[in-house]
């Protein structure tokens, strides 16, 4: 191929490429894909008060843990600012309904677990704080789960171990914190 060919092609391709990206592409986040934020715009900040801990959830500080995490995630991926209620457009609300475990693996010498999974399960609500309270978002029995070793040689125990399942939680939950395609 002569230089004055791949110069052509390599034209070809970008105009191509401009073509096929402009007919994929949407300025309304709702409609296809789309290089905007999918964020919303009519929302600057957030509140987020501590998630209730559900009626037969008895682990101390666990909600609290999870609340620490869902605004790390949202100061850190979204746009939004976290602030108190007074001061913010909506709020985040929620209730860890449960933090169970359950043994995936045991060791046979000692008939102790060599691997746990821990599932967490939340209630959450975003809604509007200016004006008549719409609902941006509403899950119920939102579920996660990440697995944890409390054999040796990491010994981890339950505090250690769900940190990657709060984490997981908080990540998915702020996902969620996006416009509706």
């Amino acid at each position: 191929m002569t230089r004055h060919s791949q110069i052509a092609a390599a034209w070809l391709a970008a105009a191509a490429l401009m073509v096929v990206q402009a007919g994929c592409q949407n300025i309304d986040p709702s409609k296809g894909y789309t290089t905007a934020s999918q964020y919303r715009k009519d929302v600057r900040t957030i509140a987020v008060p501590i998630f209730h801990r559900g009626a037969g959830e008895f682990r101390r500080d666990i909600e609290i843990r999870l609340t620490e995490a869902i605004i790390k995630y949202i100061e850190s991926e979204t746009p939004y600012k976290v602030v108190d209620k007074s001061r913010a457009d909506s709020i985040l609300i929620g209730t860890l309904n449960s933090a169970k475990i359950q043994p995936l693996s045991i060791d046979t010498r000692t008939g102790r677990p060599r691997e746990v999974q821990v599932r967490l399960n939340v209630d959450f609500t975003w809604k509007d704080l200016r004006g008549a309270g719409r609902i941006y978002v509403q899950r119920k029995n939102f579920r996660v789960a990440a697995e944890y070793l409390p054999a040796e040689p990491l010994s981890e125990d339950f505090f250690l171990g769900s940190e990657d399942a709060l984490n997981k939680l908080a990540q998915r939950l702020v996902e969620q914190l996006t416009e509706p395609w």
